[in-house]
């Protein structure tokens, strides 16, 4: 008996100690749960869609991290921000024609990770804006159209009027409205985490062979 109940104690060290450490085990990445559904969804006008993963450490490593803090006007850091995060640009087309893109990242929120999604045309403007995952009393209304439209037709540009350290904004980007002011906080990490993804997305799409700003602009 005693025997038996240091063996249940050893597997349940074992398994808290696994699922204690998991996170650190592989850096946490951003896919759509169910591409087949949901980029048809967000992007009606596509027919097919291919999937092209991303390894930063390939395409430049610390010199492209550093592009992206630079840019951002804040460190990376935590789980969802290392260099090892594998990133998944879904391409989209119409027939054979590509059309356009949809990026997401995941943002450390106040409970937990923020999936923010970014439905891009071939000049990396937002066509629309997807959370795909939130936790908090007040996630619905970060989900509502009235919020995710005050996205739509802005790009990194407009975005670089945007401090995520302060939250102070200006030009279109100060037009964006929280619709939780309770939740303040998660409402500046979906800002910051929306100008992350731009800044990701605009890096890749100029350094990525498969995924170039001129290669899409020659097939529009």
């Amino acid at each position: 008996m005693k025997l038996r109940s240091f063996c249940v104690a050893v597997v349940a060290i074992l398994v808290g100690l696994s699922l204690g450490s998991g996170p650190a085990w592989g850096a946490v990445g951003c896919e759509l749960n169910d591409p087949d559904r949901d980029v048809p969804r967000l992007f009606p006008e596509s027919t097919r869609f291919k999937t092209v993963g991303i390894d930063i450490q390939k395409l430049g490593g610390d010199k492209v991290m550093a592009r992206v803090e630079t840019k951002l006007r804040d460190k990376l850091h935590g789980l969802y921000e290392t260099i090892d995060v594998p990133y998944t640009v879904y391409v989209l087309y119409a027939n054979d024609k590509k059309i356009g893109y949809i990026h997401g990242v995941t943002q450390k929120g106040r409970y937990a990770g923020i999936n923010i999604f970014l439905v891009l045309d071939l000049d990396a403007r937002i066509k629309r804006f997807y959370i795909q995952r939130m936790t908090g009393a007040y996630a619905g209304k970060f989900r509502e159209a009235e919020f995710e439209k005050q996205f739509v037709g802005l790009t990194v540009a407009d975005f670089e009027q945007y401090e995520v350290v302060t939250g102070k904004a200006t030009g279109k980007v100060s037009e964006i409205k929280n619709p939780a002011p309770e939740a303040d906080h998660d409402f500046k990490r979906i800002m910051r985490g929306t100008k992350k993804n731009l800044i990701l997305v605009n890096e890749i799409l100029s350094i990525s062979p498969e995924l170039s700003l001129k290669n899409a602009a020659s097939q529009k």
